[in-house]
C-alpha cells in the first residue's frame, strides 16, 4: 500500500496500564492511579446529579456547532462564540492545527521535553521539528526565538509545561510574543490553567486581542474532572478560528459532553475547592522531597516531576507491584525522575510510604 512515508516506523501512543489490568497482573484488590493527571476528586457533584436525572435521544447527531456549550464557555471566559473552537480533547485541536499548517518544507519549534503530541503530529505531516532544551524545567524562550526562521509555521509553548509542571510567567511570555513574526502561529497550551497559583502568571485571554497569531488551548479533562467526555477548546481571534474550523471534523463533541460541560461550568466553587486541595497535596509531596533531598520542579499543575536517583523504570515497576501507578521519567525524556499525579492527601501519603520502601530497598536511602 502507498503509506505516507512519515508514518513508517512510527508506533502508536502507548497508554499506561489500566487499573483492572494491574489488579489482574499483580493480584491486587486496590489500585491508586497517579499517572494520567486526572482529578482525584472527580467532577462536580452537580454533573452526577444532572446525568442521573436527564435523558437523551442517542439516535440523533449532536449539534455540530455546539451552540449551547459554545455560548456557556464564551460567557464564562468573556469572549465571543466565534473566538472558540472545540475538539475531542486538546489532542484533536493539536492535530487540527498541525494538519492546517504543517507540511514538508516548513518547521515547527517546541521545548524538550514537552507534550509528546506536538512532535508526533508534526512528524505525521512531514514538517521539520526543532526542539529546544528546557532551562530549569521551563521553556527557553530566547533560544526558541533563535530557531524561528522564514519557514517556521507553528511554535508550541506548553504552560505549565508537561512533564515539568513549570509555568511561563507573564513578562517573559509577552516579550516573546512581541518578537515572534506575525505569520507564525503561537500555541499556548494551558491544559492545567485552573491549577496555576503563580502570581506572576496572568490570564492570557487578552493576548488574543493583542496578537492575531496566538491560540490558547484549554481542556475540561483536568481540573474539571471530565476526561471521559473529551472536550478541549481553543481561544483565538475569529479570523484565526475561521481558518482552522474547516479542518475540524463534524459532530466531534457528543450530545452528552456538550450538556455536561454547561453544568460543570456553573460550579466554580468546586473548581476552587479542587485547586485548594491540590495545593495542599503539592506541599505534602514537596515537603517529602525537601526532607529527603530529592530534587523536584516547582509545579503549577496537578502533578509533580520528582527525582528518585535511580532507574525510573524500576521505581515505576516496583510501585505498580505495590498498587500505585505513576509515570516513569524514562518515557518522558526525564530519566532519574518520576511524574506523579497529585492525589488526595491519603493517596499521597500511601504513595510516599511505598516510594520510601522502594528507595530503601534499592539503596537510595541508607
Amino acid at each position: 500500500m502507498k503509506w505516507k512515508e512519515q508514518i513508517n516506523g512510527m508506533k502508536a501512543y502507548q497508554p499506561g496500564k489500566s487499573i483492572d489490568a494491574v489488579k489482574r497482573e499483580f493480584g491486587l484488590n486496590e489500585i491508586v492511579k497517579l499517572a494520567s493527571n486526572e482529578n482525584p476528586f472527580g467532577c462536580s457533584p452537580k454533573v452526577h446529579e444532572f446525568l442521573a436525572n436527564e435523558s437523551f435521544n442517542f439516535a440523533l447527531y449532536p449539534d455540530g456547532y455546539a451552540t449551547d456549550m459554545r455560548e456557556a464557555v464564551a460567557k464564562h471566559l468573556g469572549v465571543s462564540g466565534d473566538e472558540l473552537i472545540f475538539g475531542n480533547g486538546s489532542d484533536e485541536l493539536i492535530s487540527i492545527i498541525t494538519r492546517a499548517l504543517l507540511h514538508p518544507g516548513v518547521n515547527t519549534v517546541m521545548g524538550k521535553p514537552t507534550f509528546s503530541q506536538y512532535a508526533l503530529n508534526a512528524r505525521i505531516e512531514g514538517a521539520e521539528i526543532r526542539e529546544v532544551p528546557l532551562k530549569d524545567g521551563n521553556h527557553d524562550l530566547d533560544a526558541m526565538l533563535q530557531e524561528i526562521d522564514e519557514n517556521t509555521a507553528v511554535v508550541w509553548v506548553c504552560s505549565p509545561n508537561n512533564p515539568t509542571g513549570v509555568v511561563v510567567e507573564d513578562a517573559p511570555l509577552k516579550a516573546f510574543l512581541d518578537q515572534v513574526p506575525k505569520d507564525v502561529l503561537v500555541v499556548l497550551d494551558e491544559a492545567y490553567f485552573e491549577y496555576v497559583t503563580n502570581d506572576k502568571h496572568k490570564d492570557t485571554i487578552p493576548y488574543i486581542k493583542d496578537y492575531s497569531n496566538v491560540i490558547i488551548l484549554r481542556t475540561f479533562s483536568k481540573a474539571y474532572g471530565l476526561a471521559a467526555f473529551r472536550v478541549g477548546y481553543g481561544i483565538a481571534n475569529k479570523d484565526l478560528i475561521a481558518k482552522l474550523d474547516p479542518v475540524r471534523g463534524p459532530f466531534n463533541n457528543t450530545v452528552l459532553s456538550q450538556a455536561v460541560i454547561q453544568v460543570a461550568l456553573k460550579d466554580q466553587e468546586y473548581i476552587e475547592k479542587c485547586r485548594v486541595e491540590n495545593t495542599k497535596g503539592k506541599e505534602q509531596i514537596e515537603a517529602y522531597c525537601d526532607e529527603r533531598h530529592l530534587q523536584y520542579y516547582p509545579t503549577d499543575t496537578n502533578f509533580i516531576l520528582m527525582e528518585v536517583k535511580m532507574d525510573s523504570d524500576v521505581v515505576f515497576q516496583k510501585l505498580m507491584q505495590r498498587g500505585f501507578i505513576i509515570r516513569s521519567g524514562n518515557a518522558l525524556g526525564t530519566p532519574g525522575y518520576i511524574r506523579v499525579t497529585i492525589g488526595t492527601q491519603a493517596q499521597n501519603a500511601g504513595l510516599l510510604a511505598q516510594l520510601t520502601a522502594v528507595l530503601e530497598e534499592e539503596g537510595v536511602f541508607a
